[in-house]
């Protein structure tokens, strides 16, 4: 889950994270050519995370500038795995990850809200994932301001919801106050008298 930038913010991050993707779909479909399977998560965050260590090693290259989150199911143990790949050349599995500005605020609340459940239903992961972003930007966020990608072991294959599926998830987490709750307090307790 994401954040869209605005237009022209983070120009050449955009360039590199579109170059870094393109090399990791030749190298998975070289490895799924190679071996006859998948490539497992694992495997590919290693790759990311060894590309850019190397990169590191020469002057005549800019490292890169691209934190790599890596989502999917591992088809050995039927389970979903996640990888966030560093530019200086390390990486790490997560059960939650947040990467950015603020990513420190966001992994804080996704740590304090997991620690007592780590494995939610698929509808509240949603929701605290983008409950996650709202703390941490310190703002309540639109459905087109924001993006959410999601992989489920019973169908591995990636895909974004549309905004009327996150405006959903957005009215479960703010729901929209009822016009009793607006009025005063002497009125509703008399509205609901009434009524």
């Amino acid at each position: 889950m994401r954040r869209r930038p605005a237009e022209g913010e983070h120009a050449r991050a955009q360039g590199e994270g579109r170059a870094l993707a393109h090399e990791a779909r030749n190298q998975t479909a070289e490895f799924r050519f190679n071996w006859g399977y998948e490539m497992p998560p694992d495997v590919l965050a290693q790759w990311i995370a060894d590309r850019a260590q190397i990169w590191t090693q020469y002057v005549s290259k800019r490292p890169s500038g691209v934190v790599a989150m890596i989502l999917g199911i591992d088809d050995e143990k039927g389970t979903p795995q996640l990888f966030t790949c560093d530019p200086a050349g390390y990486f790490f599995g997560h059960k939650a990850a947040s990467a950015g500005q603020r990513d420190t605020e966001a992994v804080n609340f996704l740590e304090k809200k997991m620690k007592n459940n780590p494995s939610l239903p698929f509808q509240e992961t949603i929701q605290m994932a983008i409950s996650a972003l709202q703390f941490a930007l310190k703002a309540d966020l639109k459905a087109s301001e924001v993006e959410v990608g999601v992989v489920r072991t019973d169908d591995p294959t990636f895909r974004v919801l549309t905004e009327a599926e996150i405006d959903e998830h957005l009215e479960a987490i703010n729901p929209e106050p009822r016009h009793s709750e607006m009025l005063p307090g002497l009125f509703r307790d008399k509205l609901t008298l009434e009524n």
